[in-house]
């Protein structure tokens, strides 16, 4: 979902300084109150040109973006991030009276990330990108809350002491560069990271246009009846709880669509019902998954902001009484996306992690035992259960 033209025009008025220029604080302030939303939604801003200045497009746009140097509005252009007349220009494009520049920007550029020596489980890495398996608990990038002990902070150490190379730019004012995509604290799986400009943008355009598979596994609560469930229903803010998302059926609700699809379902030693269900994802809303699955009443087990309850062994068919799900059941299972320097198709799957892959056993085990059928195949399902771990 695209701004539309009358937003772009108002978030554009918000950028520009009394010169006509980007204001850089202005930038920094929209890209802030995004990511704390978890919305990945590029920042554009529009020119229209009031009189022919026989300018090339570079130049003008160095005028218009000063904190940006040539060469850096450059890739801009290679990257096809700016369009005159909606058709993408050259750098040297020369500019007339009446043209509309449409230009999407990246935050400002600020100081380096402090690595910091913290374990990750690389599934890819090659001079472009990096694909971890990021563990449940593990922060993205920092935030003002959290300055270290962060995915950022672990690659910049990784790439200092390990493989070399470096997170892009992208995102450093901020102290997310490198970051594409994000998954919640609490949610572990495959993410990819961008180590140079270019892989960096290539990625996010893939993401933007939803060009990108992303395949989740969660486990639930009770039995979905229909194997294949389309929940089309528009998110927003919760009219009163900060940190929660809902659904909304007002104008503060945008459209999202997740389609889940049981692949096994159990029953526990006391007739509790769980599923394991694969989410596919048609839009990036934040906290989608969880609001969709507990609106249609089967919240993800340990989600206690959304309805779901933590777990024990015991209550999942061991025998020790130790908590074992007291995070949200949800992961990151497959990832799929073209290669940003050379268009090769990749797929990745992200083993479960230790606490998920445990109770899945179990509820298989107790299920078992009950003479409970297990396993189902739902068309359109994608996710090997075997390369998980399962």
């Amino acid at each position: 979902m695209g701004e539309s033209p009358e937003d772009r025009l108002d978030r554009t008025a918000a950028l520009l300084g009394a010169s006509g220029t980007v204001d850089r604080d202005a930038l920094f302030a929209i890209y802030e109150e995004n990511a704390a939303k978890d919305d990945e939604t590029p920042v554009t801003v529009e020119f229209e040109l009031l009189k022919d200045l026989e300018k090339r497009l570079d130049r003008y746009m160095v005028d218009r973006v000063p904190f940006l140097s040539r060469t850096q509005i450059q890739r801009l252009i290679e990257e096809e991030a700016i369009t005159v007349n909606g058709r993408v220009p050259k750098s040297s494009t020369k500019l007339r009276k009446g043209d509309r520049i449409v230009a999407t920007l990246p935050p400002p550029p600020s100081g380096a990330i402090q690595p910091e020596e913290i374990p990750l489980d690389v599934i890819y890495e090659d001079d472009a990108i990096i694909v971890v398996n990021k563990p449940a608990g593990l922060i993205v990038h920092p935030a003002r809350s959290h300055k270290s002990g962060t995915l950022v902070n672990a690659l910049a150490w990784r790439f200092k002491h390990v493989s070399g190379g470096e997170l892009s730019k992208v995102g450093e004012e901020f102290a997310r560069p490198g970051i594409v995509h994000r998954l919640d604290k609490f949610t572990s799986g495959a993410i990819v990271s961008a180590k140079n400009d270019t892989a960096h943008w290539r990625l996010g355009k893939q993401f933007e246009m939803r060009r990108t598979d992303k395949r989740y596994l969660a486990l639930v609560h009770g039995h979905p009846e229909r194997d294949v469930e389309t929940i089309d229903l528009p998110l927003g803010k919760h009219p009163s709880i900060k940190e929660k998302y809902a659904v909304r059926h007002d104008e503060t609700g945008k459209p999202s669509l997740t389609i889940a699809r049981v692949r096994e379902r159990y029953l526990a030693n006391d007739g509790t019902k769980y599923a394991l269900v694969e989410l596919e994802l048609k839009t990036g809303r934040t906290h989608q998954i969880r609001v969709h699955l507990s609106y249609i009443g089967h919240s993800i087990v340990g989600d206690d902001m959304y309805g779901g309850r933590h777990s024990t062994e015991r209550q999942l068919g061991g025998e020790r009484d130790d908590m074992l799900l007291a995070r949200q059941a949800l992961h990151a299972t497959t990832l799929g996306f073209r290669h940003p320097m050379n268009e090769a198709p990749m797929k990745f799957t992200a083993p479960l992690a230790g606490d998920l892959k445990r109770a899945v056993e179990l509820l298989r085990a107790a299920s078992t035992r009950q003479s409970q059928a297990v396993e189902v195949n739902p068309p359109g399902a994608t996710i090997d259960l075997s390369a998980t771990g399962l």
